[in-house]
């Protein structure tokens, strides 16, 4: 194959910020598209919102957790598991440091003001890093205006969008999209809007499905 570097593969990755899977599924579509650095990817995140019930203020953890899933031992395995393939992949889950889980739909709408300033893959994992890893409330205004700044984004703009409704109803619209599709885990990963996986899996996955779309692509151009 030649002249890789014409082809452009965007990737869409429907996802949700206090999913654990997701963040693993991020570092591994990392490592796959690292594989291949003569391709140029497009990826864009995609708002999923694995329980919309959860008020704005969010939620105790604790009781969270055993209202959702009921049993403390079925956690417990949950969670080492989690940490286990975390591991492999850097992330130090640290689930004792986590005290609210929070409604994601505000964390969703930094994301797509983040695509707008050229930063979100960035926002995403400073996002997953500060719950995951710091135990923070990624469902306050301060934590994530403190997450913008970090990101380079306009720390007052994004305040003042937060104390406004300003794209919730699109962010809605967006979960909504992802149910309809028939979505119902996360992360789902859409390549070139033609092929779809769900689930963190490991890059060699991830990499068939490109290697695919570039022998499509190569074969459609005589390349």
């Amino acid at each position: 194959m030649t002249n890789l570097s014409s082809f452009n593969i965007a990737i869409d990755v429907v996802s949700d910020t206090v999913c654990p899977w997701c963040f693993i599924g991020k570092r591994r579509l990392g490592k796959a598209l690292a594989s291949r650095p003569e391709i140029s990817f497009a990826v864009r995140w995609r708002a999923y919102r694995l329980d919309p019930t959860v008020p704005r203020q969010g939620l105790e953890r604790k009781a969270y957790l055993k209202a959702r899933f009921g049993d403390d031992d079925r956690i417990r395995r949950m969670g080492d598991a989690i940490r286990d393939a975390g591991a492999t992949e850097g992330i130090q889950f640290a689930y004792e440091r986590i005290a609210r889980t929070p409604n994601t739909l505000d964390s969703h709408r930094l994301i797509r003001w983040a695509a707008s300033a050229g930063v979100q893959d960035k926002v995403v994992e400073c996002l997953f890093k500060a719950y995951f890893e710091e135990g923070r409330d990624i469902g306050s205004a301060s934590v994530l205006c403190d997450i913008a700044d970090t990101a380079g984004m306009d720390r007052e703009l994004v305040s003042r969008l937060l104390a406004s409704e300003a794209d919730v109803e699109l962010i809605e619209r967006e979960d909504a999209l992802a149910h309809q599709m028939g979505i119902s885990g996360v992360p789902t990963f859409i390549f070139a809007n033609r092929y779809a996986t769900s689930g963190a899996h490991e890059p060699e996955v991830l990499l068939q499905v490109i290697d695919r779309l570039l022998n499509e692509a190569a074969a459609a151009t005589g390349a």
